[in-house]
């Protein structure tokens, strides 16, 4: 069983991508992250053609989240139990569902901004939402996972330069005791670092020819319970997707199980 996480930053933009990398990397689960659409306007047809069904938990062009599978969709949540408002709105950051023999949650954390500006409390706040709601599938038997675009950076050496990011946010010790907490609930990481390169970045920024000198960030993550990590059997950046001419500013991140999908 295959399963991935990827900010498509914006799924119109990126439909013919997504199609394509569908048919030629044959994942069975796809968390996808800043669609950037409504419900109403979210390519189900399109991705039907290729046998994904697909829950959405989006609202407009900013944000949203999908699960895309083609081994079952079931018990679907959609946003975050317990999380906080930012500006008395309930942003779609979040969608929970069962896909064969795998429960995952796609997540979208807020990105924070600033460390003095509200967002970042927000952010905090709703890393401690997630949590609450993780601890029970973590602690379970099923294979599950949390996954998605964290807005964190694990460690410094998630980072190109450490240097460049003092006094920022995405590397604060606040922002890595929130993920502390969460991996505390019985959730581990479970793509290995290094893989085959010394830096398995997952985010470049579209500015400064961030790619081509591989100044980038791990902020795309897969944290697994004990059952799903026993399962994994290899886990890739898949960074040629992140090249050429209108890529997403991050790559997918894939996970193979020894799970069979029925």
């Amino acid at each position: 069983m295959r399963i991935a996480t990827w900010n498509i930053n914006s799924i119109t933009a990126r439909l013919p991508r997504l199609l394509a990398w569908l048919e030629s990397s044959g994942p069975d689960v796809v968390c996808l992250q800043e669609i950037k659409c409504t419900a109403e306007q979210f390519p189900h047809e399109e991705l039907r053609a290729l046998g994904y069904e697909a829950a959405v938990q989006a609202t407009g062009r900013w944000n949203g989240v999908a699960v895309l599978s083609r081994v079952g969709l079931a018990d679907v949540v959609h946003g975050l139990p317990g999380a906080p408002r930012y500006e008395d709105v309930e942003e779609p950051r979040a969608l929970a569902a069962t896909c064969g023999p795998v429960r995952v949650w796609s997540v979208y954390v807020p990105n924070g901004r600033e460390v003095d500006h509200p967002h970042f409390a927000y952010k905090l706040q709703w890393l401690e939402a997630l949590t609450a709601a993780a601890a029970g599938d973590a602690a379970g038997e099923r294979p599950f996972a949390v996954m998605g675009d964290y807005n964190v950076a694990p460690a410094d050496e998630d980072v190109w330069d450490i240097a460049v990011f003092e006094g920022a946010t995405h590397v604060t010790p606040a922002e890595r005791a929130a993920l502390a907490a969460l991996r505390g609930v019985g959730l581990t990481d479970v793509v290995p670092r290094p893989l085959k390169y010394d830096h398995p970045f997952t985010y470049w920024d579209y500015r400064q020819l961030a790619f081509p000198k591989n100044r980038g960030m791990r902020i795309d993550l897969v944290y697994g319970n004990a059952p799903f990590a026993k399962a994994v059997s290899d886990a890739y950046v898949d960074r040629e997707e992140r090249k050429g001419k209108g890529a997403s500013d991050h790559a997918p991140v894939v996970v193979d199980l020894e799970l069979s999908a029925d």
